[in-house]
């Protein structure tokens, strides 16, 4: 295992770039052959490593590669294959290894043929799929490949042990690979022992197309740039001019006839007041600015709402710039270090809402905010981590990548948190709210059963998780199956029609529950459209079932398990929209009413 101080010393290297070599060749010289995982077709996240089985390797030393965090965290575990691969030099049937196996690794070999298993190999940072084999159960389909087949036609494992790789180049740079099994030889169920020789072939091949360009091949246009796609970005965004023009229409007029009325009784007599007309979001002035109850829990959830927020928004023009995705893990490696570096607005947003609402215990409160997120990802992915130790999984995490994230947590993102705790504190933690808070809460009338909290709180998230639905199904799409997900620009857009959703579906529910006299509006602002996220789990579950082939504990762990902690995420993000939004509506409001 690597020192945690060296893997993160690689890591702030990945930063600026996640290429272990220039992708500069001369002729002759070698071409590395990474081996990185295999695992069944259906269950992508479950994935070995190469070599658990009894494959054979070249006569090169096995050694690994130098892993990213991201690497790490991912279960790539790249090994070189000993392929002696050289820049421009062909090959043709040349030997790799020779295997004797066992009546056990038959079994093994058996047993990842008939679950479909497919490997990944990575040649000059491009990736690879293969078929460790396939399954024959008639003398047609065996013709194809042209396997000894019994003749009775009896359902037979076949290995394949020829690779015959195609390589595309322009000048001094590997453009194109393309990866085929051939050779299948018949593995006996009841046969003591077998010897199998792999061996290879390489065809070079010289191409037109730029460095730049090779990794399009991997991206699939007409899924992902499909009509639908651009309907539903379109349909959101006439979502976003409705809404906004119902809050810009309904409730300014709405509210400037409240402001005329006001204004009016203001200058009449006490006799002359209607005082069936005493009613409205005017009243609440002496509670609407209250401090709410488990305060340290809703700022906390508000800070790092906020952080995620501002992390969100980087991580995806970040891609978008620096086209992250052609990268190995690379994305998730930017996000970790992008999520320490801005642990500073989480801690400034807490505790500055925290002090002006009249909090004292600041420091529970940096505690709280700065381990919120940290513990909810260490408690799932300590689950799934020990789903994978038990499975000997390649994505089980290594102890030294565990040190590596609590150094990250321990000297950047808690020190962060607290300096920004302080600065909110000291800087923007003043209470300056427009009206004084009365020392005794205002009864809170009955009212129809649609403007109770819960049931505005069940009906917020619909329109935000409409907004995304279609998006959703993209990206899931792509991060449960092999699909590459690299259109960040319309992510980017449904991100920002999904805040300005958020924002005016919570501004709305906040104006019908302050005219109807429930001063409780704090934490109904944020649970509004944080629901969102139970939808969205909803939808999770409805795509396991329907749209995957996903299958065993370790898979089902993680789908869910991840999926949960996504979903936790926006819950913070969104409710923290929801809330800011609010509170500034319910600030401006209350600032222009004339109170005695």
């Amino acid at each position: 295992m690597k020192p945690a101080c060296l893997l993160v010393a690689g890591i702030l290297l990945a930063i600026a770039s996640a290429d272990e070599h220039n992708h500069v060749y001369e002729p002759n010289e070698e071409v590395v052959v990474w081996m990185n995982t295999i695992g069944p077709m259906n269950n992508w996240q479950e994935t070995y490593d190469y070599y658990q089985l009894p494959f054979c390797h070249g006569d090169s030393p096995v050694q690994h590669h130098h892993e990213t965090l991201g690497e790490a965290l991912q279960g790539m575990d790249l090994i070189n294959s000993g392929i002696p691969m050289a820049f421009l030099v062909p090959a043709r049937d040349e030997p790799i290894c020779t295997a004797t196996l066992q009546h056990r690794d038959i079994d093994l070999f058996r047993y990842a043929i008939a679950n479909k298993y497919w490997y990944q190999m990575f040649i000059d940072d491009l990736p690879l799929w293969g078929r460790v084999g396939r399954m024959v159960d008639n003398e047609v389909d065996a013709e194809q490949d042209n396997p000894d087949t019994d003749d009775d036609g009896a359902i037979a494992e076949y290995i394949y042990t020829h690779k015959i790789f195609t390589i595309g180049y322009n000048e001094d740079r590997i453009i194109e690979i393309n990866l085929t099994d051939s050779n299948p030889i018949r593995l006996d169920p009841s046969a003591s022992s077998v010897e199998l020789e792999f061996s290879y072939s390489v065809e070079w091949v010289p191409q037109d197309k730029a460095f730049k360009d090779r990794f399009d091949r991997f991206l699939d246009a007409d899924f992902f740039e499909h009509k639908v796609h651009w309907f539903s970005i379109l349909s959101s965004f006439m979502m976003v001019l409705f809404l906004t023009g119902l809050v810009a229409i309904i409730l300014l007029r709405t509210i400037k006839r409240d402001f005329t009325r006001y204004d009016k009784e203001d200058g009449l007599g006490d006799f002359d007041r209607d005082i069936g007309e005493d009613y409205g979001w005017k009243q609440l002035h002496g509670d609407v600015f209250r401090q709410p109850p488990k305060l340290m829990l809703l700022s906390s959830l508000i800070g790092v709402g906020n952080q995620l927020i501002l992390l969100s928004a980087v991580v995806i023009l970040y891609t978008i710039v620096g086209d992250l995705y052609v990268e190995r893990a690379t994305i998730l490696t930017a996000t970790i270090f992008l999520y320490a570096l801005t642990s500073g607005v989480a801690g400034y947003s807490s505790a500055s809402y925290y002090a002006k609402n009249g909090g004292k215990d600041w420091i529970r409160n940096v505690m709280l905010t700065a381990s919120l997120w940290p513990g909810a990802v260490a408690s799932v992915g300590g689950f799934v981590n020990a789903v994978a130790i038990y499975y000997s999984s390649s994505r089980a995490i290594a102890f030294s990548v565990i040190l590596a994230m609590l150094a990250i947590w321990v000297f950047l993102c808690f020190p962060l948190t607290l300096l920004g705790a302080i600065v909110g504190k000291n800087w923007a933690g003043q209470p300056d709210f427009p009206c004084r808070v009365n020392p005794i809460p205002r009864p809170i009338p009955e009212k129809l059963w649609y403007f109770e909290p819960l049931v505005v709180i069940a009906l917020g998230g619909i329109l935000p998780f409409g907004s995304i639905f279609i998006e959703m199904y993209f990206i899931f799409t792509s991060f449960w199956t092999y699909k590459i997900y690299y259109v960040y620009g319309f992510m980017f857009l449904v991100f920002g029609i999904l805040l300005i959703v958020t924002a005016c579906v919570t501004i709305v529910s906040t104006y019908f529950m302050l005219n109807s006299e429930d001063h409780r509006w704090h934490w109904m602002s944020f649970l509004t459209c944080a629901s969102t996220s139970a939808y969205i789990y909803i939808y999770a579950t409805y795509y396991f079932f329907s749209r995957t082939r996903m299958t065993g504990l370790f898979q089902t762990s993680f789908y869910f398990g991840y999926t949960g902690l996504v979903c936790l995420g926006m819950f913070c993000l969104l409710g923290a929209v929801g809330h800011w939004a609010t509170s500034q509506f319910v600030r401006k409001i209350y600032q222009n009413v004339k109170i005695d």
